[in-house]
């Protein structure tokens, strides 16, 4: 029996997890303010994390789940990925 190898999608970017919350809020109609206001985390984080210059801790995730309806799991998901995929890049 002949192996099978397996194909996975391995794109030659990282998307920072800020990218896909600036599109949530756009879509929410929220703005970074707000969002700040509803989480009680500074403004500039939250603009860090859209810039991608902060990381979506543990506890940032509870928040966004908070305030926003995704779980944590989903917000840390997306930071685990992003941190593996800069890794990845970083290795080609």
């Amino acid at each position: 029996m002949a192996e099978r190898s397996a194909y996975r999608f391995l794109p030659d970017y990282a998307v920072p997890p800020g990218a896909i919350l600036a599109e949530y809020l756009e879509a929410l109609g929220m703005t970074q303010a707000e969002l700040a206001a509803r989480t009680g985390l500074a403004k500039k984080t939250i603009n860090g994390i859209i810039r991608g210059n902060a990381a979506i801790t543990p506890a940032t995730a509870l928040k966004f789940e908070r305030a926003l309806g995704r779980p944590a799991q989903f917000w840390s998901s997306l930071e685990r990925q992003y941190q593996e995929d800069l890794v990845r890049l970083a290795d080609i």
